[in-house]
């Protein structure tokens, strides 16, 4: 059991990760505050039942309003909360929203980053740093696997972004000392994974086509390949790397490469259904420029700190089926294991 004095502080933690890495720590004795943006309506749904436990006997999690693009209220809330560790999840995390957005997920992935290193620089107590990276750092890959030694080919702003971030994380370390690290984290999914992300989209789609509320699932390029763990296992790697005794960046990943045709073939072979009957491609949804496969090497996280993927690929797309079909009101024998 951790000390339960240490402090976790996370942005981003009504997403995905930070709803999974605020469950970990607060299992670990954690205390755990959150930064959360204002917004007009609640969007704390993955984190309500962290903080609804009629069972937990004191409350360990925290809420504050803040924002990556305001570094006063970062700064003021690490001073007010004081804590041992600060995870860096918050970002627009989209990769094709980017392109839209592009300005926007710079201000955030990129700058937000910078105003979080910044307040950091600011403690006059120690303070552990863990920066989100991603996988799509490295673009049009120059070598495969992909490793921590790999050169970076960003082919999207959201990409540019995080590389900006990743640098910054290292600049910050090197030039102050700061016990920072990068997670190059590949493609992560759960049933916690936002309905806009492609996995999420097709276990979604699957179970309304079979709940009969919608006819075809429109999905842009089949061929692109990508390597897909469990988050849940992912956020592990992150609290990880902050135990070590010296900062680093490490790569995160199965090992395995998928592409968007097998996902669906998956999903959909699992109901007894051809994919192919329902799926249509939509040129809307393909990139200006595409990042046709990434594949990581975790071989330095296994050998640091012994983590290792431990969900297949089709366990992954069943745990999200198998959730999806729940939320459509389609009875869980629906899944068959075809």
């Amino acid at each position: 059991m951790t000390d339960p004095t240490k402090r976790a502080l996370i942005t981003g933690i009504t997403g995905q990760d930070g709803s999974y890495l605020a469950e970990f720590l607060l299992e670990k004795g954690y205390e755990v505050p959150g930064l959360i943006r204002r917004s007009s309506s609640f969007n704390t749904g993955r984190i309500d039942h962290l903080y609804r436990d009629p069972h937990e006997a004191e409350t360990r999690l925290f809420l504050h309003y803040a924002d990556l693009t305001d570094g006063s209220s970062l700064i003021g809330h690490l001073h007010r909360v004081k804590p041992d560790e600060v995870y860096n999840l918050g970002a627009q995390s989209h990769v094709k929203v980017s392109f839209e957005m592009p300005e926007f997920t710079a201000e955030t992935a990129a700058m937000g980053a910078l105003r979080m290193l910044e307040a950091v620089r600011t403690a006059d107590w120690p303070v552990r740093f863990y920066q989100a990276g991603s996988s799509e750092m490295y673009g049009k890959v120059l070598e495969s696997p992909q490793r921590e030694t790999t050169p970076f080919n960003p082919r999207s702003p959201y990409a540019v972004a995080k590389v900006f971030a990743h640098f910054m994380t290292v600049d910050y370390r090197e030039a102050y000392g700061l016990h920072a690290s990068n997670g190059i984290l590949f493609n992560h999914e759960s049933p916690r994974r936002g309905g806009t992300f492609v996995t999420r989209k097709v276990t979604r789609g699957v179970a309304a086509i079979l709940a009969g509320t919608q006819e075809h699932l429109f999905l842009g390029n089949l061929d692109a390949k990508r390597d897909w763990g469990y988050a849940k296992e992912y956020v592990e790697a992150m609290w990880l790397m902050l135990q070590q005794p010296q900062p680093d960046d490490y790569v995160i990943a199965t090992g395995e490469t998928h592409s968007v045709r097998e996902l669906c073939e998956v999903a959909f072979g699992l109901v007894g259904l051809h994919w192919g009957r329902y799926v249509r491609v939509d040129p809307a949804y393909l990139r200006p420029t595409e990042v046709d496969e990434l594949c990581g090497d975790a071989a330095k996280a296994r050998e640091r700190f012994g983590w290792k993927a431990r969900t297949t690929f089709r366990d992954l797309v069943r745990l999200m089926l198998e959730h999806d079909l729940a939320g459509a009101g389609v009875e869980a024998g629906a899944v068959t294991g075809a």
